[in-house]
């Protein structure tokens, strides 16, 4: 997405100067949405190649976390619990965002992570006189591009009404939904229900296609429907091309599946269904598929029926 592009998006009063931690596959479109509407933003990401995309546009860059002790409110989007543990807390010496963010500052942190890990880091932030908003997002790389996401939030209440301009700025839909770590578990909700879909898809194209119905009849058939869906419409193209091309991959969705799997457990709530669906990831990512779209279980049930 274009700077230009993203400023059709603008909706709330601009330039304030806010902190980016993780500037990757969908953090970098929401970033570049805040560039649009004319913040300073303080990027840092590990990634040279990234900076120096982000410095292209107008942000101000660095490899470290230092950077962010200028903003007094920052977001992060980071790939899980160990690299968020050590962003926040510290590790290995180097300061967290605890030590670097000022007393009354604010981190949107909106990465998808166990809800364990979330309350110890809320534990910190607190300490530290930080508010903490738990936001994380549901939606395709498509609509980080487009602005387009769904916000799912919950902790500190009274940063809530700062934080919502800035949030409409990059998403359609937000939710509030409350003081503590309902996000991580709503997150973990529709995650469920996003992992699910792919694979009874699988088995049920695959039934399908031994009576002889091609891909492409299924889908069109399935998306008009009462159990059409827009992820599914979403999908069609690739179940149809069988071109799996990753918007987010199968060893992703293993590990979101491995957060769902370790919450139950800890909740004491059975999920057998939930179980069963991580191991077919497993096995499909263990057949090569694991840089594929989590789509591409269709692909491996197909192989395995016709053997």
């Amino acid at each position: 997405m274009t700077l230009e592009a993203a400023e059709q998006k603008q909706v709330a009063p601009t330039g304030r100067k806010i902190g980016w931690v993780g500037a990757g596959k969908m953090g970098g479109p929401m970033a570049i949405n805040l560039l649009a509407a004319g913040n300073t933003l303080l990027v840092t990401d590990p990634s040279e190649t990234t900076r120096a995309e982000m410095s292209a546009l107008g942000a101000q860059t660095d490899a470290g976390l230092e950077i962010q002790s200028g903003a007094g409110l920052v977001f992060s989007t980071l790939p899980n619990d160990d690299v968020l543990t050590a962003v926040v807390s510290g590790a290995g010496g180097s300061q967290g965002l605890v030590h670097l963010m000022a007393q009354g500052s604010t981190l949107v942190e909106m990465s998808t992570v166990s809800p364990e890990c979330s309350a110890k880091i809320a534990k910190d932030l607190e300490k530290a006189g930080i508010y903490y908003l738990r936001a994380p997002i549901s939606g395709s790389t498509a609509m980080a591009k487009s602005a387009s996401l769904t916000v799912l939030a919950s902790g500190d209440q009274a940063a809530w009404p700062t934080v919502l301009p800035v949030l409409r700025l990059m998403s359609s839909k937000q939710f509030f939904l409350g003081t503590a770590e309902e996000a991580r578990y709503m997150k973990l909700v529709l995650n469920t229900l996003v992992g699910a879909s792919s694979a009874i898809l699988a088995e049920a194209v695959a039934l399908g296609a031994s009576g002889g119905l091609s891909r492409a009849a299924m889908m069109e058939v399935i998306c008009e429907s009462a159990v059409a869906s827009p992820l599914l419409k979403y999908k069609t193209d690739l179940v149809v091309s069988a071109d799996y091309v990753p918007a987010f991959t199968i060893d992703q969705m293993i590990k979101d599946f491995t957060l769902i799997s370790d919450a139950g457990r800890a909740n004491g709530i059975p999920l057998m269904a939930a179980g069963l669906i991580l191991e077919l990831y497993r096995a499909a990512a263990n057949a090569g598929l694991q840089n594929e779209d989590f789509f591409a279980l269709v692909k491996w049930q197909s192989g395995i029926s016709a053997q």
